[in-house]
């Protein structure tokens, strides 16, 4: 017997996304391509709504 949602379950979309910052470990922040916190940057913020890396929840067990 096949459980019912398996008959409407779909893959996921791969969205191709391309994020205008990138961690630096070494600061522990997102920083833009010039070198630039990117949490400072406030065009970015509204546009993306926040800069959320997934370093925390690496490194602590309590995120």
């Amino acid at each position: 017997m096949q459980p019912f949602a398996l008959n409407y379950a779909r893959p996921a979309v791969e969205l191709a996304v391309t994020t205008p910052y990138a961690y630096d470990s070494g600061l522990q922040l997102n920083v833009l391509g010039d070198g630039r916190i990117a949490a400072c940057d406030h065009a970015l913020l509204r546009e993306v709504g926040t800069t959320t890396s997934t370093a925390g929840s690496k490194t602590h067990f309590d995120d």
